[in-house]
């Protein structure tokens, strides 16, 4: 199955899948020209292929979340105000560069925007 998201003004409004036999050419491979087209055919719009597995577009394509042409990557939805994209892995990080200490089921956090840091619930 291939994963296709149309992308409005840079934004990801919605994610399909669709079934490899329609985006195969004439040779059987397959072809993200061929679902872009199949998408806009069907659903109208402009389409990319997204990878569940991140092989391509460093992410998953997330409804609310961006492509960004330039960098040829999907970014998900900022998480907090603060927060930096990472322009290797185009994902948001917390600005301590300290990550989320929770190791569940007991110890729980949360990100506090107003101190910068990671409360224990």
């Amino acid at each position: 199955m291939a994963h296709f998201a149309k992308i409005e003004d840079g934004v990801v409004t919605n994610v399909i899948v669709v079934d490899n036999s329609d985006i195969l050419d004439s040779e059987g491979n397959e072809s993200e020209n061929i679902g872009k087209t199949f998408c806009s055919n069907l659903l109208g719009g402009e389409w990319v292929q997204t990878s569940y597995n991140n092989n391509i577009r460093k992410n998953y394509a997330s409804i609310g979340g961006t492509y960004d042409s330039t960098k040829d990557a999907f970014i998900p939805i900022k998480p907090y105000p603060s927060w930096i994209l990472n322009e290797t892995t185009c994902q948001w990080e917390n600005p301590t560069g300290v990550e989320d200490p929770s190791t569940p089921p007991d110890n729980l956090y949360y990100w506090d925007e107003d101190s910068l840091s990671w409360v224990e619930a």
